[in-house]
């Protein structure tokens, strides 16, 4: 069976360190093909991005061209809807019946899981590896405290022997630095180096984003 392929979505408004530094480390701890980075038309879950789909996209086309293993999948932007996880899992699963995937988030993304849009079929298409923090205590509700107890693992090689169905749990602490702390940043006309890559930078500077009123 081929390697798993990872799955990261975002709005990526703007794209940075904390988004790629967590997606190479899982990669390559627990060795994924590949993680593909999926920029959200419109979250169900959060604000409208401040940049247009095209910028995102293109920046986040910037962030991974010179890094071996991510890569970027445009099919969220090209719904023009809003952009739940489940319709794309669906279409990746038709596409790749038994590739398994790693579908990538946080801890508080577990925790409010069951708020998705049709959150119990996610684990038919997919595994869902999560990041914490080591001595972090999860405060699961009762749905989610099912769901962990049914599919959570500990087992890496699960992944790769199955297309789909587990939890796991990885200490792979996501860097505190946001999108909203850097539209701040660049509103403030302060210098946004280092948070994320130079290409990226570049790319806001010529087209003059995050200038306007910061969402």
């Amino acid at each position: 069976m081929s390697k798993p392929i990872g799955l990261l979505g975002g709005t990526f408004d703007p794209i940075h360190i904390g988004h790629l530094r967590p997606a190479i480390s899982t990669m390559e701890r627990l060795g994924l093909g590949e993680v593909r980075l999926l920029p959200n038309y419109i979250p169900p879950h959060r604000a409208t991005p401040d940049s247009a789909p095209e910028h995102r996209l293109a920046m986040v086309r910037l962030a991974v061209a010179q890094t071996p293993g991510l890569t970027v999948d445009d099919r969220e932007l090209r719904r023009n809807r809003p952009s739940y996880t489940i319709d794309t899992l669906t279409e990746l699963r038709r596409e790749l019946p038994h590739r398994p995937l790693c579908f990538l988030m946080g801890m508080d993304s577990l925790c409010s899981l069951n708020r998705w849009h049709r959150w119990r079929e996610l684990l038919d298409h997919a595994h869902l590896v999560v990041s914490y923090r080591p001595g972090w205590t999860a405060d699961f509700n009762d749905d989610v405290a099912g769901l962990y107890r049914a599919h959570g693992t500990r087992d890496r090689e699960l992944l790769h022997r199955r297309p789909g169905g587990c939890i796991y749990l990885i200490d792979n602490p996501q860097l505190e630095v946001s999108s909203t702390q850097i539209r701040q940043c660049i509103k403030a006309g302060n210098n946004p180096q280092y948070l994320l890559p130079d290409p990226v930078t570049a790319y806001i500077r010529e087209k003059g984003l995050y200038q306007g009123p910061v969402l």
